[in-house]
C-alpha cells in the first residue's frame, strides 16, 4: 500500500497546504494561478480570510471562489476590491513595497534560490523552451518575502542553472512535495528544514542536485487537518466545474 493511500492525501495536496499556511491576515499576497491560486484559496477558506490576493491581471483584493482558471479569469475581476493597470500594479504595488508575500514556480532552483524559467539546456538551441520571466524577476526583487512552489527531483533542484531568470535574494521558503528549504541564516544557502510525513531527510538529499544541508534539528511538516483537505478538495472540485 503506498504512503499516499495510507495516509489519505497526496504529495500535491500537502504541498499546497504547506504553501497555504505561509498566507497570513492582512498581508498582501502576490500569486498566480495553479497551485498558488489554488493555496491562496485554502488559505482565505481555512485560517486566513482576510489575506489579500493580488494578482499580475491588475485584480486587488479578489476573494475567488474556486482556483481561478487564468489572471485574467472573470471571477478575479468580479470579486475584487478595485482593478489597477499593469503599469500601476508593477509600480505602485511592486516597486513601492506594497507587496508581503510572493508565491512563485520554477523549472529550476539553485541552492541560493535563483529561478529558471526561460530554458533548459544551452539558450541558443534550447532542450525546451519555457514560458519565460513574465513579471517574475520584478516580483521576486520587491516583494518583502519569496515563497517558490517546485516538484523535488534533480532536475529542477540543480546544482547550476541553465539559464538565470529571477534573482533568490528575497526567496524565505522553497516548498516541495517532500518537505520545505529555508535560506540559511548565515550563509543564505538553501537548507532542508522540515520533512514532510513519511519522507526520510535521505530521500530528500537524494533528489538534490547539490550537497544538501540539513538543519539539527529537523522538523517534520505538519500532516493536513480533516478541514484543510476538505476546502482543498472542495475547492478543485469547484475549478472542475467552473
Amino acid at each position: 500500500m503506498s504512503k499516499t493511500i495510507e495516509r489519505g492525501y497526496t504529495p500535491a495536496e500537502m504541498m499546497t497546504i504547506a504553501v497555504a499556511r505561509r498566507f497570513r491576515n492582512n498581508a498582501t499576497c502576490f500569486i498566480g494561478v495553479g497551485m498558488p491560486g489554488l493555496a491562496g484559496c485554502v488559505a482565505r477558506k481555512y485560517h486566513a480570510p482576510d489575506a489579500i490576493l493580488i494578482y499580475e491581471s491588475g485584480c486587488v483584493g479578489s476573494k475567488p471562489s474556486y482556483p481561478p482558471l487564468s489572471i485574467a479569469d472573470d471571477e478575479l475581476a468580479d470579486t475584487a476590491d478595485m482593478i489597477v493597470g499593469i503599469p500601476e500594479m508593477f509600480t505602485y504595488w511592486l516597486q513601492g513595497g506594497r507587496i508581503d508575500i510572493a508565491i512563485l514556480g520554477a523549472a529550476q532552483i539553485d541552492r541560493s534560490g535563483n529561478i529558471n524559467t526561460t530554458v533548459i539546456g544551452d539558450y541558443q538551441k534550447p532542450d525546451v523552451r519555457l514560458p519565460g520571466a513574465g513579471g517574475a524577476p520584478e516580483i521576486a526583487t520587491n516583494a518583502r518575502e519569496v515563497v517558490v512552489i517546485v516538484k523535488h527531483n534533480k532536475r529542477a533542484l540543480v546544482e547550476k542553472l541553465d539559464f538565470l531568470t529571477t534573482p533568490g535574494h528575497r526567496v524565505t521558503a522553497v516548498v516541495t512535495d517532500l518537505g520545505i528549504l529555508e535560506p540559511d541564516p548565515r550563509t543564505h544557502e538553501l537548507t532542508l528544514v522540515s520533512t514532510h510525513p513519511g519522507i526520510r531527510p535521505e530521500e530528500v538529499a537524494e533528489a538534490t542536485g547539490w550537497p544538501l544541508n540539513i538543519a539539527r534539528p529537523l522538523d517534520v511538516t505538519p500532516e493536513p487537518s480533516a478541514e484543510e483537505l476538505h476546502y482543498l478538495r472542495e475547492l478543485e472540485l469547484r475549478a472542475r466545474a467552473a
